[in-house]
């Protein structure tokens, strides 16, 4: 049987199926917010449409969220619903939360219904709450199935209630404190999981100005969280410098850097506030300093990158759980935040880079830590669990 075309809030027409109608997926991606929310939600929507190019993807999101820039640059459907954030702390939003959730529902409802969802795919973060429970009764007739993906080693609440329901539950860690919980890896865009650190090395250090015999040192971590990184290696400069180091360092783009005078035989020290070419920073660099938010980690092990993952010293201990995998597996240090001082670059992190065969071994590590298929593992569960649901409704 044939379906019929309904009005569709942002791409003109959604098909609305009959139940026998054998059409492509509807996928429903819920991870906005921050990039650790959206980013693993558009691998996964890489994937889907690798894997299944007749897949419709909707994804969800709100006003404040990045995912209004990320999600149109990669050419995929946004419908924006009322955010929902969950405070840590009693406060008067707190008071206003069963209200904004009501709402939020609602507005979920809308989009599932217009879509004709075979499924909801959660990644926590503002929109997946609503998400989980609009999901429950969308219909009188059928609730649509949910996966939950939680990317960090302690899941927050909207992926706790999300778990309770779901026909799968993914994880990028092992145990992140919800049952029956399959490790997959953090789902990491193709263009990252594909490069080849080697072959790509000659052209990065060329863009960056460095020479192809170099000791790289990449130093990045966002903006505010690369304050105190900041301090430590650009008081560092001179004994990198001494021990012929390079440096490409990313230091924000709501701080600034002061460096000293370079010497006229100094290695370069390549300070900028934002790296447009991640890849080619990974391929460049032999050595990183960087946080260990969930994204990160997963980025930089899964390009076999050595790291020294400084957690940032607030939240509920998370960015040190989600690290400890990879380090416990010989890829990276873990070192506290009050720790990373000016000499402990100059001392360690210098000893590190001009230690060959341990940067090796760390690399060696970092590979077998990183998950390079966790986008497709994800990707091929979504497709099992909607292909499943549907079959299920035609048998009804």
């Amino acid at each position: 049987m044939t379906g019929k075309s309904v009005p569709d809030g942002q791409k003109g027409w959604a098909h609305v199926r009959s139940d026998g109608d054998d059409r492509g997926i509807s996928v429903v991606l819920a991870g906005g917010g921050t990039a650790g929310h959206v980013e693993p939600a558009m691998a996964v929507a890489d994937a889907l449409t690798m894997l299944a190019p007749d897949v419709r993807i909707t994804a969800l999101g709100t006003e404040r969220g990045l995912e209004t820039r990320l999600v149109p640059a990669r050419g995929y459907d946004l419908q924006l619903i009322t955010p929902v954030p969950l405070p840590r702390k009693p406060t008067a939003d707190l008071l206003r939360l069963p209200g904004r959730v009501r709402l939020a529902v609602r507005e979920v409802r809308g989009v599932l219904d217009r879509v004709d969802a075979d499924i909801v795919v959660g990644f926590g973060g503002y929109v997946a709450l609503p998400a989980y429970l609009a999901a429950r009764s969308v219909r009188a007739r059928r609730r649509v199935p949910v996966v939950v993906h939680e990317a960090n080693a302690s899941a927050g609440l909207a992926n706790r209630v999300g778990a309770m329901s779901a026909r799968r539950v993914l994880s990028a860690v092992p145990d992140p404190g919800l049952r029956h919980a399959e490790v997959v890896g953090m789902p990491v865009r193709a263009t990252i999981t594909s490069l080849d650190r080697a072959a790509l090395r000659a052209e990065a250090r060329e863009h960056f100005g460095l020479s192809e015999d170099a000791k790289v040192l990449l130093v990045f971590g966002g903006s505010q969280g690369a304050r105190s990184l900041n301090t430590a290696v650009s008081a560092a400069a001179k004994a990198l410098a001494e021990q012929g180091i390079s440096v490409i360092h990313a230091y924000g783009a709501k701080n600034t850097l002061t460096l000293r005078q370079p010497g006229p035989h100094d290695p370069p020290y390549v300070a900028v506030p934002y790296l447009d070419r991640m890849d080619l920073a990974y391929a460049a660099a032999d050595l990183a300093i960087c946080r260990s938010g969930a994204m990160t980690v997963a980025e930089v092990a899964a390009v076999g990158l050595p790291a020294v993952y400084v957690p940032l010293p607030i939240g509920n201990g998370e960015q040190r759980l989600n690290a400890l995998p990879v380090v416990e597996a010989g890829g990276g240090l873990l070192v506290e935040d009050h720790s990373l001082t000016p000499e402990f670059v100059a001392d360690t992190v210098a000893g590190l880079l001009t230690d060959t065969a341990r940067l090796a071994a760390m690399t060696t590590g970092a590979v077998l830590a990183g998950h390079r298929d966790a986008a497709d593992r994800v990707a091929h569960v979504v497709l099992e669990v909607a292909r499943a649901a549907r079959t299920e409704r035609i048998r009804r």
